[in-house]
C-alpha cells in the first residue's frame, strides 16, 4: 500500500507540474505580440521570407500571421477588402503590415495608422485603410520618416516592404512609442479610395461587381445584404440580374448546394454582401465577367 501511495503522489506531482508549465506556455503564447502580414508579392521568390527575417531580427519573439500574399497584383481595393474582412478577428494591439504598393518609390507616404480599436496599420498611404476606417474610425496617423525605424544605410526605391514597413511593424510589437516614427499626418489628408456605393431607387439596386472570390470565380459585389433585402426577394425566388451587358436569371438561396451542380445562384456571402456563384463552377469564367462591372437588380415582382 505504501508503495502504491508513493507512486500515486509522484504521479500527482508530475501532473501538477505539467499543468503549471502548460498553463505558463499557453499564457506566454497568448501574450506574444502579433504581426499580421499581407502583400501582393506571391510566394515564388524570397520577398516574403526576407521581410519576415527583418521582423524576426528586430523582434525575435513576434508571432507572424500570413493573411495572404496572393492579393491581385497592384490591386489596392483587394488589399483593402481583405484587411477589412480580417481585422475584426484580431485583438487590440495587433500590428498589420500591408504591402500592396504600386506607387513604391514615388511621392506617396509610408505611414502608421492607429484605429480606434487600438490596432496599428503599417502601410503605404494609398487607400488601403479606406474600408477599415469606415467601420472602425482612425485615432491618428504618422508618416514613417525616422531612420531608426528602418533598415539599411541606403533605402531601396523598390523594396519598401523590406526597408520600411517590416522594420517599423517589428518595432511597434516591441512596445516602442509609435509617435516617434515620424510627424503626424492629419486624418483628413489620408488617401481614401473613391468607392462607388450601391444606390436604391424605385426601379431597384444599381451597384458594381468589385472582385472575384479567390480561386472559385464567385463574384463579389458592393451590395449589403440589408439593401438587397429591401428589394423584396424571398429565398427560393428567381432574380434577374443584369451584370455588364448580360441578363442572368438565378434563384436567391442560402448556400451553393441549394441549386443543382453547375447552376447559378445569388447568395449572401460570409462578409454580408450579395455574391454570385455557380455550384462547383466559376461564375466569372462561365459568364465571362471581369470586375469591375456594372450591376443592376430590379425590385421583386409582386
Amino acid at each position: 500500500m505504501e508503495i502504491a501511495n508513493h507512486h500515486f503522489r509522484r504521479f500527482s506531482f508530475l501532473v501538477l507540474i505539467t499543468l503549471l508549465l502548460g498553463g505558463g506556455y499557453a499564457r506566454a503564447q497568448s501574450s506574444r505580440p502579433t504581426i499580421v502580414f499581407m502583400t501582393d508579392f506571391g510566394t515564388v521568390d524570397d520577398s516574403v521570407a526576407i521581410c519576415k527575417g527583418v521582423m524576426y531580427s528586430i523582434a525575435p519573439e513576434v508571432r507572424i500571421v500570413d493573411l495572404t500574399h496572393q492579393v491581385t497584383p497592384f490591386s489596392i481595393l483587394d488589399g483593402a477588402r481583405f484587411l477589412y474582412g480580417a481585422t475584426p478577428y484580431y485583438p487590440p494591439g495587433t500590428v498589420f503590415v500591408v504591402v500592396v504598393d504600386p506607387g513604391v518609390g514615388s511621392a506617396r507616404k509610408a505611414v502608421v495608422v492607429k484605429s480606434k480599436r487600438g490596432q496599428y496599420f503599417v502601410l503605404p498611404d494609398n487607400g488601403l485603410i479606406t474600408l477599415v476606417e469606415q467601420r472602425d474610425n482612425i485615432e491618428g496617423a504618422r508618416e514613417i520618416t525616422n531612420p531608426r525605424w528602418m533598415i539599411g544605410s541606403k533605402l531601396s526605391s523598390t523594396f519598401h516592404g523590406r526597408d520600411i514597413f517590416s522594420p517599423t511593424g517589428a518595432h511597434l510589437t516591441r512596445g516602442e512609442d509609435w509617435t516617434q516614427v515620424g510627424p503626424e499626418v492629419a486624418i483628413k489628408d489620408i488617401v481614401r479610395l473613391d468607392l462607388k456605393k450601391a444606390t436604391l431607387d424605385e426601379r431597384g439596386l444599381s451597384a458594381e461587381v468589385i472582385a472575384t472570390d479567390g480561386p472559385y470565380g464567385n463574384l463579389v459585389t458592393n451590395i449589403d445584404a440589408d439593401d438587397f433585402l429591401k428589394l423584396g426577394y424571398q429565398r427560393g425566388q428567381k432574380v434577374e440580374a443584369t451584370i455588364g451587358e448580360k441578363k442572368i436569371t438565378m434563384p436567391f438561396v442560402r448556400t451553393f448546394s441549394d441549386v443543382p451542380l453547375k447552376a447559378p445562384l445569388l447568395y449572401i456571402d460570409s462578409r454580408g454582401h450579395v455574391g454570385f456563384a455557380i455550384n462547383q463552377g466559376s461564375f466569372a469564367n462561365i459568364y465571362e465577367i471581369m470586375p469591375p462591372a456594372p450591376l443592376f437588380i430590379p425590385r421583386a415582382k409582386r
